[in-house]
């Protein structure tokens, strides 16, 4: 299986791509910047340069080429403004989506955040943004019948090592995860068609990755 990372240099994907590669799978990771590719490659995944700000549909179409699967793991970062909020939180998320479209990649898992909605309000302006982004990323994800997308709303992220036990369903309780845990949850979900059409929030819990990934495709028995 061939999966696509876009934000492939972040920490929950280099984290993912380890574990697809280390499974058999054939990750790939998009990048920004040359110097990333080493870290990549070290993961296990193939590093693919380009700029989701400033390419076309079709120069990542290209990228998409062969590929079963895309995740959107890209975000602008904790120390960005909220011009990049919209760039890359939303804008980089629906070109991923119309970029799988035309490469018919129908598999699209993007990494939002608990408390998205294009109509948040929040204290920090920039924060509001944040959210407001993802929001609005999530409901155009949402509306694509072409694709079999998934929409998973972490909580608040931790590095820990992850504990393999989460909490994932349609509403949980405010609380926090684990990058380590993110990831793995990322990679059973991309093995579970079942849970396509279904936008999850994640958290720490008492179930394991493969338990909470199963139940919510309706497989917990």
């Amino acid at each position: 299986m061939r999966t696509v990372i876009a934000g492939g240099h972040g920490q929950i994907a280099l984290r993912l791509e380890r574990l697809l590669a280390e499974r058999g799978d054939r990750p790939a990771g998009i990048i920004r910047k040359p110097e990333q590719a080493t870290d990549l490659a070290d993961a296990g995944a193939e590093p693919l340069l380009l700029d989701l700000e400033s390419a076309t549909v079709p120069e990542l179409a290209g990228l998409l080429e062969g590929a079963d699967a895309v995740v959107f793991a890209a975000g602008a970062g904790p120390g960005s403004g909220a011009a990049r909020k919209n760039t890359v939180d939303r804008d980089a998320a629906v070109l991923l989506a119309d970029a799988a479209e035309l490469a018919g990649v129908r598999r699209y898992v993007i990494i939002s955040s608990m408390g998205a909605d294009a109509a948040a309000h929040a204290a920090d302006p920039v924060f509001e943004t944040y959210l407001r982004a993802k929001g609005a990323a999530d409901d155009a994800i949402r509306a694509r019948t072409t694709l079999d997308w998934t929409v998973l709303r972490p909580g608040r992220l931790t590095d820990g090592p992850g504990t393999g036990l989460v909490r994932l369903a349609p509403s949980v309780p405010h609380g926090a995860v684990d990058r380590a845990d993110v990831a793995a949850v990322l990679a059973a979900l991309l093995h579970e068609p079942g849970t396509a059409g279904q936008t999850l929030e994640l958290v720490a819990g008492n179930a394991t990755v493969e338990e909470a990934v199963a139940a919510a495709a309706g497989h917990d028995g």
